[in-house]
């Protein structure tokens, strides 16, 4: 998919009631000594920090294209309160935490806690 706003559309459409944007991406990495992929299957999922920017590109988009015809979770990359809040600037209403959970297990936590105080130090 070249157009992300596409599938919006079609799901605004369809009258779903909100998106996940994004998801893992396919991606390769090959072992240069070896000189053949390192995954069996060749290709497979990317996620966690790698598709940040392009998951909130993604969000942004369909927001400024739909603004709150329908919402958002911004799902990417999102590890610290940082990450989360770019995707909420970006127009996610809500977020999703996956790949950090396998390294830092109170990543959500940490998210949470630090989304409160940057709520505090504007109020």
């Amino acid at each position: 998919m070249t157009d992300i706003t596409e599938f919006a559309k079609i799901c605004i459409e369809a009258k779903a009631d909100g998106i996940v944007l994004i998801n893992t991406l396919i991606g390769m990495k090959i072992d240069i000594y070896n000189e053949r992929p390192f995954l069996a299957t060749k290709t497979g999922g990317l996620s966690g920090p790698a598709i940040l920017p392009i998951a909130v590109r993604m969000i942004w988009q369909t927001y400024e294209k739909y603004g709150k015809a329908i919402p958002i979770i911004g799902v990417g990359g999102i590890s610290t309160y940082v990450d989360a809040l770019e995707h909420i600037l970006a127009g996610a209403s809500a977020v999703q935490i996956g790949t950090a959970n396998f390294y830092k297990p109170l990543s959500p936590l940490d998210v949470i806690e630090g989304i409160k105080i940057i709520w505090m130090l504007k109020t």
